[in-house]
């Protein structure tokens, strides 16, 4: 095996990139590439450009939190450099703002829309599918990127992310674009590519702070071991590229810090008006501990080594996690001689440091962790898929390869058919079908050495088939299905995390989060749930409640995917008059408790409306003091009584709360001071009375 390696390590491949190739002469093909290479190319990104674009305006406004945020950027250029979320200036949402200035870009371009809002995510998964064959083809040829491009494409929680709205598609995107940089940077040792890599993350920093940053220890360390050039040099080129993170994400970290408080929107997610405490707490070292102050704690009972595989994010990223540990191991183990400049094995240490270090990360986070965060993961399965696979298989002549090579097929279809079983009763036919063909494929891998070439090619064949059936069935059912809400999750259930309308056990609708409740009456939604919250009519129900079995239920969203928690709710059309009133009058239409109230009653009216106490209610913006100081400048319209999670920790308003927070002292405040009045089942007070 080491033997046939070398060799074919060390000999020249027409597929071997030049000192001037790019990117984009990658995507575009090579005059020596075989002739099937480019239409393969071009049908692998219309399949993603078709699957991640396909009906994307079907979930409504996907997750409103950033929506209405996106709509305050369209009306203010204000709100679109901090991330308002109202054109009013308020408070920010609780993350940088990057991920929302492509959206808010191309909301002002086509009007504001789903649709629009969306684009932008579907455009950075093509883009992060052909920079992933680009960065992989380098190593393992055309093949290996087709696969690593392919399995990317199929991956369900990929294709959940690049059709909704949050920030980790743009994540997935600048970190897929700073491991390309590395790969270039360490084959001929350049501090130009280093620093691009650099920039790519210090930007992704922008999107979603420390999370950006997970990967910077393994790019470090595989540049210092790899890169071609004196170690004192490789110092000096880690430290170039450290200066370009430090600008790229620095400068604007410098002006919120340097930008008159007064004049800017109150930082979201922070206790006092501070990014740097939101990087380091809220969304930072509190993600890890669980001790983010503002946060709702660890709401995950499957903290360990098998999370990744368990009921949360088994099936988001599962399917080929195995897969693309063996093939790690394998290639590691087969690249062991090669000299420490060798690019298989670069590539292998990227990508593998890359799922090692972050799903230890997902494992063992004590804090606050969603199943979408498994998209984080997705790039690194399917290159080391796509490289350990076109390894192992041009090395067949070895029967150790050929074992490893059948036992992986036999371990991915076991594994899938299990996740399919645990997570949804659709599609059971499937199982015995793909278990049959990854049976059938393993035994041929065992002895395709001595097969004629039409045998092996159909081996090969049907090894794919039956590992990508499963996550491909998952992947269509996710595209078809609406998603809404701030939780969601992959497959045939819509939304998920805190329960959410309708869904396979572990998503919606079912254990672990709680009952998943009907959308029978206006605001109340999930069943034996308890509190009262935002009772708004319409799609979607209000603040999420307390669900049934000890978790947390949400309104079924529009067309079918769930609400969940913290999901928005829509103004009935008397309530929605009522807040237009006047509306030019006045800075905020309205104010309520939690930006996920607020985006419904803001994406309805397009009005602003604040969001008192930021996304959890919990943020100390406004102090009553200051509320009362807009109130009687004539500047807030209503105040919409609501709650979040059903009061639960405190996060709720309305007289019979016993917290102190700042919520709950202003709603206490203007129930003693205004008359209540009851519009579409939702308590409105007239702050101008």
């Amino acid at each position: 095996m080491d033997t046939l390696l070398a060799g074919r390590l060390s000999s020249p491949s027409p597929t071997e990139p030049t000192r001037r190739s790019r990117p984009w002469r990658a995507l575009r093909g090579r005059s020596s590439d075989p002739v099937w290479v480019r239409p393969a190319l071009l049908l692998l990104l219309a399949a993603a450009a078709l699957l991640y674009a396909w009906g994307l305006g079907s979930s409504d406004w996907a997750n409103g939190f950033y929506s209405a945020a996106v709509q305050a950027g369209t009306q203010s250029w204000q709100a679109w450099l901090f991330g308002s979320s109202d054109a009013a200036n308020a408070i920010t949402v609780d993350k940088p703002p990057a991920a929302l200035w492509p959206m808010v870009l191309s909301a002002r371009t086509f009007g504001l829309s789903s649709w629009s809002i969306l684009l932008p995510q579907a455009l950075a998964g093509v883009l992060t599918v052909g920079l992933l064959y680009a960065t992989v083809r380098r190593c393992a040829g055309p093949t290996g990127g087709l696969l690593a491009g392919a399995v990317q494409l199929l991956t369900p929680v990929g294709v959940l992310m690049f059709r909704f709205n949050n920030p980790d598609a743009l994540l997935v995107l600048l970190l897929v674009a700073a491991a390309y940089c590395v790969v270039r940077a360490t084959e001929r040792a350049s501090p130009r590519w280093l620093s691009l890599a650099g920039v790519a993350i210090g930007f992704g920093f922008l999107t979603k702070m420390l999370q950006a940053f997970v990967v910077l220890p393994v790019f470090a360390a595989v540049y210092l071991l790899a890169a071609p050039t004196a170690w004192w040099k490789r110092l000096s080129h880690l430290a170039t590229a450290g200066l370009s993170v430090l600008v790229s994400a620095g400068w604007y970290i410098a002006l919120v810090e340097f930008w008159p408080s007064s004049n800017r929107p109150y930082i979201g997610g922070s206790q006092h008006d501070s990014l740097w405490e939101l990087t380091v707490g809220y969304n930072g070292i509190g993600r890890l501990t669980g001790e983010e102050t503002g946060g709702l704690g660890n709401t995950n009972s499957d903290m360990g080594w098998n999370r990744l595989l368990g009921a949360e994010m088994g099936d988001q990223i599962g399917w080929l996690l195995p897969a693309a540990l063996i093939l790690l191991a394998a290639g590691l183990w087969m690249t062991r001689r090669t000299p420490r400049t060798e690019p298989t094995r670069v590539n292998l240490l990227v990508w593998g440091g890359w799922l090692v270090l972050t799903g230890a990360i997902f494992s063992y986070a004590n804090g606050i962790i969603h199943s979408y965060y498994a998209v984080a993961l997705s790039p690194a399965v399917a290159a080391l898929v796509g490289i350990g696979g076109t390894m192992l298989w041009h090395n067949r002549e070895d029967p150790r390869t050929r074992i490893t090579l059948a036992g992986t097929v036999l371990i991915t279809v076991t594994v899938g058919a299990l996740l399919l079983r645990e997570s949804t009763e659709r599609h059971q036919w499937l199982v015995p079908a793909v278990v049959f063909l990854g049976t059938a494929a393993a035994c041929l891998l065992l002895v395709v050495s001595r097969t004629s070439r039409a045998v092996a090619l159909s081996a090969v064949a049907a090894a794919l088939v039956a590992c990508l059936t499963l996550p491909t069935a998952y992947s269509v059912a996710t595209a078809a299905t609406p998603h809404t809400g701030v939780l969601p999750a992959a497959g045939f259930g819509g939304s998920g995390g805190f329960g959410g309308g309708g869904g396979a056990p572990g998503r919606g609708g079912g254990t672990p989060f709680g009952n998943g409740g009907s959308n029978t009456a206006p605001g109340n939604s999930g069943s034996n749930n308890t509190g009262s919250g935002n009772n708004g009519s319409g799609n979607s129900g209000g603040a999420g409640r307390v669900g049934g079995n000890g978790g947390f239920a949400g309104g079924g969203g529009p067309g079918g995917g769930g609400g969940g928690a913290f999901g928005i709710s829509t103004p009935g059309d008397q309530l929605r008059e009522l807040l237009l009133e006047d509306a030019e009058s006045y800075s905020w239409v309205a104010a309520t408790t939690g930006s996920s109230n607020a985006a419904g009653y803001q994406l309805a009216t397009r009005q602003p409306v604040m969001a008192i106490g930021g996304f959890n209610g919990t943020d100390p913006y406004p102090t009553l003091a200051r509320f009362r100081e807009l109130v009687e400048a004539g500047r807030i319209h209503y105040y919409i009584d609501a709650s979040i999670l059903g009061g639960m920790g405190g996060m709720t308003t309305g007289s019979d709360s016993g917290s102190t927070g700042t919520a709950d002292r202003i709603s206490q405040w203007v129930e003693r001071n205004y008359e209540a009045r009851t519009v579409n089942g939702t308590t409105v007070y007239d702050l101008s009375d």
